[in-house]
């Protein structure tokens, strides 16, 4: 029985994704209605003309968003005068601990440039369902929790449309590298 599913499953493989039925590619509209961290209210509409590099995690990420979000700094900075022309957003998942302080407190260690957004619950999944964004809370123990989340890096051009998604283990030169390629 294990060999004909092993079978059935290396011959579906080989069908062309098309050929399967594949639902198609989703789109992404990247909409978002959130607060800056100096209480500002935001749409995508509010960053027309910039080039948006597009990130969503939490502040007590241990080991992903910390990584991303100095590879984003290293990228603004190689990216010298061109860096004006593009805005960093990190969107919290976790809108009950990371609070504007907590926010503020934890993009410190970062590249200034790098702008934190937060809203209620629902501001933040009605975002991460425009950018197709997974996360999901989980207990790790002792009350405390965790939050599993999709790690990419989302590029939104000047009018608002997505054009391209980076994989979170992109080093910050090559992430400048795309850039420079996207805005010229």
């Amino acid at each position: 029985m294990r060999r004909w599913i092993a079978a059935c499953f290396a011959l579906l493989l080989a069908i062309p994704p098309a050929a399967r039925g594949a639902p198609p590619q989703l789109a992404i509209h990247g909409q978002f209605d959130l607060t800056t961290l100096d209480g500002r209210e935001v749409t995508l509409a509010n960053y027309r003309g910039k080039w948006l590099l597009v990130y969503f995690g939490y502040t007590f990420c241990p080991d992903i968003c910390p990584t991303v979000l100095t590879e984003m700094s290293g990228a603004l900075k190689d990216l010298g005068a061109k860096a004006n022309r593009v805005q960093v957003l990190f969107i919290t998942v976790d809108p009950v601990r990371d609070s504007k302080s907590a926010m503020a407190r934890y993009l410190k260690a970062f590249d200034p440039r790098i702008q934190g957004l937060r809203g209620s619950a629902d501001a933040i999944e009605l975002a991460a369902k425009s950018f197709h964004v997974y996360y999901r809370a989980r207990s790790v123990g002792g009350g405390e929790y965790a939050i599993d989340h999709s790690s990419y890096v989302y590029v939104i051009n000047p009018e608002g449309k997505f054009v391209e998604l980076l994989a979170p283990d992109v080093p910050g030169h090559k992430i400048a590298d795309d850039v420079r390629r996207l805005i010229g």
